[in-house]
């Protein structure tokens, strides 16, 4: 299994940044794709960045131009450096990863750290 760990999250205000980082470990074997999903109080699970591999990313349209997305391969690491941050940005922001490991493909899922943008 893969464990995922967050940290960074914490409370800012608008206009502010803040950067998250979420690292894996334990039987990983291959990773593919990494990414962040949010989930604000009474909203659904949401994609907020994702990249593969070989760095391919992809963005929700409410964050383009303000969040980057990226990773270490060597480290198993993925990062979300997030500027101009909003209210409506506040939400609790989960890790995952999808990895291969003995030709059978696992998706984990790290805690959450809350992200909390103040007007």
């Amino acid at each position: 299994q893969v464990q995922l760990v967050e940290s960074g999250g914490g409370l800012v205000q608008a206009g502010g940044s803040l950067r998250l980082s979420c690292a894996a470990s334990g039987s990983i074997g291959r990773i593919n794709d990494m990414g962040w999903y949010r989930q604000a109080p009474g909203n659904q699970r949401e994609l907020v960045a994702a990249i593969t591999s070989t760095g391919r990313t992809n963005y929700a349209d409410s964050v383009k131009g303000r969040f980057t997305i990226s990773r270490d391969n060597a480290k198993n690491t993925v990062f979300l450096q997030m500027s101009s941050l909003k209210p409506e940005d506040t939400a609790v922001y989960y890790c995952y990863a999808n990895n291969v490991l003995d030709m059978t493909v696992f998706g984990s899922w790290g805690q959450g750290t809350q992200v909390t943008v103040s007007s």
